[in-house]
């Protein structure tokens, strides 16, 4: 997504310039890099997969996780080589700018790559609340805990909301090529956390949600990266040292991080009369690495509850906006805590 008004022109060319050639060396790389990966895997199918379950009798993990996930690493392989194919098709057609094509695109994207979770890593997904989803525009504030959220973002509001959701995405998810081409021919916006002027990046996510119609979701994770407890007690350390009160507030927290409201900011500035739904899910816990997955699906099925909560705009007036988001994360944190005391 083009974001204009920055810089004199020669120094607009010089950025495009050089965004253009980082996105070729990147995609040179990548899409040849997947669809090799979906060959190989299949071709080698007959060695890895005796040979990872035989591991995984071994280590004594009779739920077998290394072939379950390997398989899934297999039909993701495949899924983004038919996407990236697909995508390529639409840019031969002249239908590169075609945001309803690429929206039907990746509803078959997220809807496939969730029916192979379930297939491959057994992975079964509840949903309450898809009808309490408010008219839009609506702002979409997600919890972050696994690798899957955002694949099970896009499933929830894309393939079953019937929504066309955007994201304020991390540049590092570039990568991923189909999440690069799609995902920069439909409005989303990938925010670089390390950039040095945090004004520029807001502007961007700005940019991103104007013009939201009432079939349109601006999806964005306030925890800005998946919890786990080392990142939760070193964020509010660091709270610490910048607002006291609003570190001891949150202290209480013992499943989500401290959100990070000036993302959410930027969004409630730039679709004033967009209502707000909180998603929040359990099931996914220890599921934000690699290691953490191997684990997980050792001990048990992924059984995830996912909940839509749905928050009139017009009931916000007057409250501050970090103070009502942090409110809203300490009662994710203490359901999510209800929720696996019960299991």
């Amino acid at each position: 997504m083009e974001i204009k008004g920055f810089g004199d022109p020669d120094e607009d060319d010089r950025d495009n310039l050089r965004l253009v050639g980082a996105t070729f060396k990147r995609r040179v790389v990548t899409v040849p890099a997947v669809i090799v990966g979906a060959i190989a895997l299949t071709a080698l199918s007959p060695l890895w997969l005796p040979l990872s379950l035989l591991v995984d009798i071994v280590r004594r993990r009779f739920r077998c996780p290394v072939a379950r996930l390997l398989s899934f690493a297999t039909c993701w392989a495949w899924l983004e080589s038919i996407g990236v194919i697909v995508a390529g098709g639409l840019w031969l057609i002249g239908q590169s700018s075609s945001t309803e094509a690429h929206y039907a695109l990746q509803r078959w994207w997220a809807s496939r790559l969730i029916g192979s979770l379930r297939a491959t890593c057994g992975v079964r997904i509840n949903v309450s609340g898809l009808d309490d989803i408010p008219p839009g525009p609506v702002i979409a504030l997600c919890r972050h805990a696994s690798l899957a959220d955002s694949l099970v973002s896009a499933w929830l509001f894309g393939s079953q909301a019937g929504l066309r959701p955007r994201y304020v995405l991390k540049k590092e998810l570039s990568f991923d090529p189909c999440l690069d081409i799609v995902g920069r021919r439909i409005p989303n916006y990938f925010i670089d956390r390390s950039s040095p002027d945090t004004n520029l990046e807001l502007d961007g996510i700005k940019a991103m949600a104007r013009g939201m119609g009432a079939n349109d979701v601006a999806v964005i994770f306030p925890e800005g990266t998946r919890a786990n407890p080392e990142k939760r007690e070193r964020l509010l350390d660091k709270m610490e040292r910048r607002d006291g009160d609003r570190a001891s507030r949150l202290r209480a927290l013992r499943h989500v991080l401290p959100p990070k409201v000036a993302g959410a900011a930027a969004l409630f500035d730039a679709v004033p009369e967009g209502n707000v739904v909180v998603v929040w899910h359990v099931g996914f816990e220890g599921m934000d690495t690699f290691g953490g997955i191997i684990r997980q699906l050792s001990e048990r099925p992924v059984d995830v509850h996912v909940a839509i909560e749905p928050h009139m705009r017009h009931n916000l007036a007057g409250q501050p906006l970090a103070t009502w988001i942090d409110s809203v994360w300490l009662d994710i944190d203490a359901k999510v805590h209800d929720l696996l005391v019960r299991r």
